[in-house]
């Protein structure tokens, strides 16, 4: 590479990474702080942003519409019976759609509204007398509650350690997991895979970290796309991720999970590459459900509003941020 171009490209970066450390979206520029930049928890700086983060830009945007009792929704349930609707319908917007975000966005799990939003998950869907509970539910429902709260920082409650004894349970003989009983792997369960990620290593029981290597494997086999070749939705980039796949959520996790410097990584992350805007950003391609080209099959509901954080089509601060997250680890893990 010549000077020039060398020159052009750190322009670039520079300019990417100083858009992302931006105090409109605390969260981004937390995540950016601490994954891109370093930082380690105790910084100030990175303080300071994470304090911001219920109060500022797209949480506390979810927040100002959390209602009383934490539910989300126009109005609260009547009875029991009705508590587990209203926590799921309707889709991506209701209780636990948002809470998903919530907790990948970083939000302080002291935050007294956060701690409301978990007592609803552990009333009503994590009861230990209650035949209806997460307990043996498909994994992109219990995997997903125990990443959100795990986030929230209820990792060491029994409960949630009764899930991922579920998520361990349920990994398929090929290494996989699907949200249906009795077939093999697919791509599309990385929802497990999320989970484990949210443990510090040193926490891992052994159990837990042999299913990361036979999940992680499951996925390099396939190079992150082989099943879907054709599906187009995983090619474009999108958040939030719902229970959705796509290529960068598989890059996320696996260099996430210390997989970075395995060279099956290498077609999806050439497309990753490839993605990239001349200024160094990166679009968010679609809001989900994604029923653009390529979508040959979707069975969820046609009306329905999603969960819109970023227009698409537009440079994304999340996207950016996690695929240059992915590229710094990928660098560390070959250098």
């Amino acid at each position: 590479m010549n000077a020039r171009a060398s020159s052009g490209s750190n322009e670039r970066e520079t300019n990417a990474l100083r858009w992302l450390l931006e105090p409109d979206q605390p969260a981004v520029q937390y995540h950016a702080l601490v994954n891109l930049l370093g930082r380690a928890e105790t910084d100030p700086e990175v303080r300071t942003a994470r304090s911001r983060i219920g109060r500022v830009g797209w949480a506390a945007d979810q927040l100002r519409a959390q209602g009383p009792k934490g539910f989300w929704e126009r109005r609260e349930p009547r009875n029991v019976s009705e508590y587990v609707d209203f926590l799921y319908l309707p889709p991506y917007l209701s209780t636990n759609w948002r809470a998903l975000v919530l907790a990948d966005l970083g939000i302080d799990p002291s935050d007294p509204r956060v701690r409301k939003l978990a007592g609803l998950m552990f009333d009503y869907k994590l009861r230990l007398s209650s035949p209806f509970n997460f307990f043996h539910e498909e994994v992109c429902i219990s995997a997903n509650t125990a990443r959100m709260l795990t986030r929230f920082g209820y990792g060491e409650d029994s409960r949630v350690r009764k899930l991922y004894d579920w998520i361990l349970e349920d990994q398929r003989e090929d290494g996989g997991w699907n949200c249906s009983q009795g077939t093999p792997g697919t791509l599309d369960a990385w929802e497990a895979l999320a989970a484990f990620a949210t443990i510090p290593k040193p926490k891992r029981s052994p159990a837990i970290e042999r299913a990361v290597a036979r999940g992680a494997e499951f996925y390099l086999e396939r190079k992150l796309y082989e099943e879907g070749r054709k599906y187009g939705p995983w090619f474009r980039f999108h958040y939030p991720n719902h229970y959705f796949y796509d290529i960068l959520v598989g890059l996320d996790l696996l260099t996430g999970l210390g997989f970075a410097g395995d060279r099956r990584l290498n077609p999806a992350l050439e497309i990753l590459r490839e993605k990239r805007r001349a200024d160094g950003t990166w679009l968010l391609d679609k809001v989900h459900p994604d029923t653009g080209p390529g979508v040959s099959v979707y069975s969820g509901p046609r009306k329905i509003r999603p969960l819109v954080l970023e227009p698409a089509g537009r440079p994304s601060k999340w996207i950016t941020l996690k695929a240059l997250t992915v590229l710094k680890r990928v660098d560390e893990a070959r250098s």
